[in-house]
Order: structure tokens, then sequence, then C-alpha cells
């Protein structure tokens, strides 16, 4: 069955969430300066430590975040509330600078995790699903377009693509075990690919609060701008989700790159 106008409306909209240009130029926008500028003030050893941080953050999002959803179908998802709450910790981050990070950002991941479910809840998604709870923790993979990443693919449907497998084998093992035993391999393998992922958006934020003149109203703007790329990603990707369930991935695929 062909998609309707209403629902080609929406597809639209996704393409225009999922394929707008990354957090970087939105923080950019807000400091006055390219994100490069922040990111020179970044020690040498950043890469490493925020992909470590991310890392935990992810781990202790998934502990806390998805298991805490109900699967009550609701009309629309509290992205406000999330917001103010992701607002009041980039404030008390900001207020101490990078060194917080570590202590803000799996709080900020947390809250961030389950304003995505609540988004996907909202889109028909049945969160008592692994699958479901999985692609929940895909959209932190889902960046946007960012000249860090020149070389590689950084599509939308590219960036599924690439984790499609490690998404299959840990619904799999999660559908078997639940998300209890984190260290089974095929859920550090996926928590690692989302990671190395998400760490590059954990730079950019990280880099726009090493300004100085950002600070504690600096970092809860930015943790606004963080949040709002994020439940971007999340409303684009699940109304893709309950397109393809509807029509089929392959003439969704079409239409998305016709669009």
């Amino acid at each position: 069955m062909a998609l309707s106008t209403m629902e080609i409306s929406d597809l639209r909209a996704a393409k225009n969430l999922l394929e707008n240009p990354g957090l970087a130029a939105k923080v950019s926008n807000f400091v006055g300066a390219p994100i490069e500028q922040g990111l020179k003030k970044l020690p040498e050893a950043w890469s490493t430590a925020v992909n470590e941080v991310a890392r935990k953050s992810i781990e202790k999002a998934l502990d806390i975040a998805l298991l805490t959803m109900d699967r009550d179908e609701q009309i629309s998802s509290s992205n406000w509330w999330h917001k103010l709450a992701v607002v009041a910790t980039g404030a008390g981050g900001g207020a101490f600078g990078l060194p917080a990070l570590a202590i803000e950002l799996p709080i900020s991941t947390t809250i961030m995790l389950r304003s995505i479910a609540d988004i996907a809840r909202s889109e028909g998604e049945d969160l008592l699903s692994s699958d479901a709870r999985l692609q929940c923790v895909q959209v932190l993979a889902l960046g946007g377009p960012s000249r860090r990443d020149d070389g590689t693919e950084t599509g939308y449907f590219a960036a599924r693509a690439a984790l499609a497998r490690s998404i299959s084998e840990a619904a799999a093992h999660v559908a078997k075990k639940g998300l209890s035993q984190q260290g089974a391999p095929a859920i550090v393998k996926l928590i690692a690919q989302i990671a190395s992922r998400f760490s590059i958006v954990v730079s950019e934020k990280a880099a726009a609060q090493a300004v100085p003149v950002v600070g504690a109203f600096g970092g809860a703007v930015i943790n606004s701008l963080f949040i709002d790329h994020f439940q971007d990603m999340g409303r684009g990707h699940f109304i893709v989700r309950r397109l393809e369930r509807l029509h089929g991935q392959e003439e969704v695929r079409r239409l998305y790159d016709e669009l």
C-alpha cells in the first residue's frame, strides 16, 4: 500500500530532522565561534577519556532509563520535562567546567535516553520489546552530519546499516537473558560501537563548555541544545520505523531518498 499524503509529509519531516547539521553547528551559533576553537582547548588525551566517559554513560543509562519505562501508549512525549532536567544538570556541569563532565554526562545521558524512549513509545514502539529498547540506545549513534566524520558515511541509513548486526545480536541476547548481563559480548560490542559515535557529539559539547564565556548559564543552554539534538534524532528515527512497519523498509527507503 502506498504512503498517504500525511505519511509522506511525516517522512519528509523525519528526513529534515535526521539529515540536518549536527550539534557542532548548533553550538557554534550560540558560542559565536567555530567548534574547532573549543576543540583545541581540550587536553591531548581527551579523545580516549571522552570515549570512556561516553561508554560508561551509556551503560548506566541502559540500567536505569529503559527499565523505568512502561508500555502504556500516549499521544505525545514529555519532551519539556526531560529538557528541563538536562538543563539543570548542564547548569551544574557548566559551573565546574570540564572536570564535571564525568559526573554530569551519565545523568544527562540517562535523562536523554528516557526521553528518546518516551518518543519511541509515542510513535507506537512496544518498549517491552528488546529490539525497541536497543533502538532507543542506537539513537545516540545518530549524531547527524559532522565535519569530524568526513572520512565515513554519516547519513541516517548508513549509520543504521553499520549498527544493524550488533543491534540484532544484542536484541537476541536481551530477549533471552535481559539487560542485567551487560558483560555479554553482544552487549559490550554494541555499547562500544555506539559510544564511538556518541563520543564525537560529546566532544563537541565539551569543546563548547571549554570556552571561558560559557559557565553555568552556557552549560544549561548547551545541554538544552544537546537534548534537543537527540530528541530530533529520536523523533526522526521512530517516524521512519513507524512507516517501515506499515509499508516495509524498501519502500520507505526509496521514498526517503527521493525526497
